[in-house]
């Protein structure tokens, strides 16, 4: 995983930002044998990676390094409900990131 900083408007382009994404989910589940899980946008945290909270913990760390605090995760999930928590997608992450870099670069 890298630690640069995306530029330009490659930077919110959500299929790097997906294997970006992939990549740090892989890490989180290394531990837990499931690093070879095969993840797409439609993936789900909970049902699909068995992530739990922790495991968000770790990969709000991970997006933070990558992105900067441009990409608040605690952020944008305070702003769920439960039940969208649990169903949260890697697509749903994936164009949170978007927008959240395209709205930095057009500051």
């Amino acid at each position: 995983m890298t630690t640069t900083q995306p530029t330009g408007p490659s930077g919110a382009d959500e299929e790097a930002i997906l294997a970006d994404i992939t990549a740090m989910i892989a890490l989180v589940l290394e531990d837990d044998g499931l690093g070879d899980t095969e993840v797409g946008m439609e993936t789900r945290f909970s049902r699909d990676l068995e992530f739990e909270s922790i495991d968000l913990v770790t990969l709000a760390g991970h997006l933070e390094v990558r992105y900067g605090r441009e990409v608040n995760f605690a952020e944008f999930v305070a702003s769920m409900e439960l039940d969208d928590i649990i169903e949260l997608t890697v697509g749903r992450l994936v164009e949170h990131v978007s927008r959240c870099l395209k709205s930095a670069g057009a500051a």
